[in-house]
Formats: C-alpha cells, sequence, structure tokens
C-alpha cells in the first residue's frame, strides 16, 4: 500500500483520507445496535488513514525545507 501511496497526488490521497474517515465513521456507528462481523476493518481502515496523513506531511515538510534553502 505504501507504494501506491507514494505515487499518487496529494489531491487524490486528500480525498483518500476523506473517504476513508467516512468508512471509518459509518463502520463505528453503523455497528452500534449489532455485533460487527470483522472488527479487523475498523483497525485495518485507521491504519490506511494513518499513513496517507503521514505521507501527506512528510510532503509538506519537504516543501517547507525545500522552500528555505
Amino acid at each position: 500500500m505504501s507504494n501506491e501511496i507514494t505515487t499518487q497526488s496529494t489531491e487524490n490521497l486528500l480525498r483518500a483520507v476523506a473517504e476513508k474517515r467516512e468508512a471509518l465513521r459509518v463502520f463505528r456507528f453503523g455497528g452500534a445496535g449489532s455485533r460487527v462481523r470483522n472488527v479487523r476493518d475498523g483497525r485495518n481502515l485507521r491504519v490506511e488513514i494513518a499513513q496517507i496523513l503521514t505521507e501527506l506531511q512528510s510532503r509538506e515538510a519537504l516543501e517547507k525545507k525545500q522552500s528555505t534553502i
């Protein structure tokens, strides 16, 4: 997955974060009244969100570093 993340544009990554956050919200509240079949789905969504946010943050830091040089 990390290879896919590094090759995508920043706009696509921001869109993906929004979609995954919405999917996580639906996962959390959709299973509030009943048992969730696969509880690892929530964990996987959180991990993917964190990976994308880490890539976005590293790109931002790189841009800042390059602009100060």
